[in-house]
């Protein structure tokens, strides 16, 4: 392919890395491109006009990955003349200029501050046939005041804040994405009716600590708060989040959950170690016993909900005795499932300088035993479901061998993975309608139902994805909090243009 033609829409592509703020931020990515007048090139498409990488800079081969995706493409953008690369994200934040110097044929670069400048950016250096770096030092607008092109019918993430309070000394996030911002309740609730009036079923509210929610303008029981008030949506079918920190969850939380309907009883909290010295030294305010003591209060609460969690192994000065307590933590907590991670040094992190990091052999050995450990209890977990009915919302690529094994997945409302036989229904089931069905089978990280589901119910989502429409919203007109009385928020978008 060459590049567009005169006259012809640039054809672009986003490429993301990273945590479900950088997939909800390449949406917004794509709206603003699409506004301003490109066209998403077809997933074959080898040589958009334009791709754009949207950085993770959490792991420790962050770098390598994007530097090698750069090096690739320098030979195509070389006999695609006017082909444009751009990297942002939180890598981007962190190297600026330096991406330029080590990769020369990028166009631009920009920050976790300034994604709203992009196709200007874009303009700009075509323009001026010359790299563009532009990285804001704090937020300027409230990245939902931006255009959103929705990658999914059924789903969609709503950020609630942005940025961080919290200081945890492994964690570069904090110096790139900035001090925690809030949005408005009624700001939040407005993005959320305008997916559901698109047809979107399951909202997912987004924060790097979802539960500190409120600490902007000084309610501590401001996320319960918010919990219910979605539940007062009608349509809205199932409400999620990610990620609360222990050292804010709230009792009122445990309840609003438990008592607002579409209120999904799965809680991800992150638990790093389970050795309060770790902890001490990973700066997490709390300590094993109380995260505990929350699992505990959940389930006494919502005796059937699914806790997930993120570990980190290996970190500087982790004895054997620390990661013992690790496991004990996990065995007690029965998680259903659990994202492990070995410690990666991050230059600016307080951790990358401390004493005792570990030889990289000791952290494979403790991390291969953890994930054992971990799959002993998500496999005991899933067995217990065998012969309940669950509720699936039907996803888009949740399962690899689906055409293989004739079967379609989706999400039970726990969270859980379950890949279910369509039976007489093959053909009409779609991403986004509803299904019952029996588990039949448990593995450790899915549930099979190979019966005939017991139900099936179209829906507006559904009925979106059969047309290939995904929903657009504008720039919700709404951003970060400010003093006086709130505006009047702007009525919900109505309307399925084409996430």
């Amino acid at each position: 392919m060459t590049t567009a033609a005169a006259g012809s829409p640039r054809t672009y592509q986003v490429r993301t890395y990273g945590c479900q703020m950088n997939v909800h931020d390449s949406e917004r990515i794509s709206g603003l491109l699409e506004d301003a007048g490109y066209v998403r090139a077809a997933e074959a498409d080898e040589q958009p006009d334009v791709v754009v990488f949207n950085t993770c800079a959490v792991r420790e081969n962050a770098d390598n990955r994007l530097y090698g995706n750069l090096g690739h493409l320098r030979p195509v953008k070389a006999k695609h003349p006017g082909m444009q690369i751009a990297v942002g994200g939180c890598l981007a934040q962190k190297d600026r200029g330096d991406i330029v110097r080590k990769a020369p044929w990028v166009d631009v670069v920009f920050g976790t501050h300034n994604i709203g400048s992009l196709p200007a950016l874009l303009d700009r250096a075509r323009h001026n046939a010359a790299a563009e770096v532009e990285i804001l030092e704090s937020l300027e607008v409230f990245p939902s005041t931006l255009p959103t092109r929705r990658e999914s019918t059924y789903a969609g993430w709503v950020s609630i804040s942005v940025g961080c309070n919290n200081t945890c000394t492994f964690c570069i996030v904090p110096s790139l994405r900035g001090k925690e911002k809030d949005r408005r309740p009624g700001d939040i609730l407005s993005e959320v009716r305008a997916l559901v009036d698109s047809g979107v079923l399951e909202v997912t509210l987004l924060g790097q600590n979802v539960n500190s929610y409120g600490v902007e303008f000084g309610d501590r029981y401001a996320f319960g708060k918010l919990l219910r008030a979605c539940g007062d949506i009608d349509g809205l079918e199932r409400v999620r989040f990610t990620s609360p920190h222990p050292k804010d969850f709230t009792d009122d939380v445990i309840a609003a959950m438990a008592e607002t309907p579409n209120v999904c009883h799965s809680l991800h909290m992150p638990l790093q170690s389970g050795s309060d010295d770790v902890l001490r030294a990973m700066r997490r305010s709390y300590r094993s016993e109380r995260y505990l003591g929350i699992i505990e209060k959940v389930r006494a609460a919502m005796p059937d909900a699914a806790i997930t969690t993120d570990i980190i192994v290996g970190f500087p000065g982790e004895t054997e005795a620390d990661f013992a307590r690790t496991l004990d933590v996990v065995r007690e907590g029965r998680f259903s499932s659990a994202f492990t991670f070995q410690y990666s040094k991050r230059p600016g992190t307080p951790a990358a300088t401390m004493d005792g990091q570990l030889p990289k052999q000791v952290v494979q050995e403790r991390y291969e035993r953890l994930i054992a450990c971990v799959e002993e209890i998500t496999w005991a977990e899933n067995k217990k479901l065998v012969g309940e009915t669950v509720e699936v919302l039907v996803a888009v690529g949740e399962g690899r061998k689906d055409e293989r094994t004739g079967r379609m997945s989706g999400r039970a409302r726990d969270g859980r993975l379950v890949h279910f036989a369509t039976g007489d229904l093959a053909g009409r089931i779609r991403p986004g309608d509803i299904v019952h069905t029996t588990v039949t089978y448990a593995a450790p990280h899915h549930l099979n139902a190979d019966g005939a589901p017991l139900a099936h119910r179209r829906t507006r989502a559904g009925d979106a994805a059969e047309a290939g429409q995904v929903p657009r919203t504008p720039g919700v007109l709404l951003g970060l909090p400010t003093i006086g009385a709130p505006a009047v928020p702007p009525a919900p978008v109505g309307g399925c243009a084409a996430h």
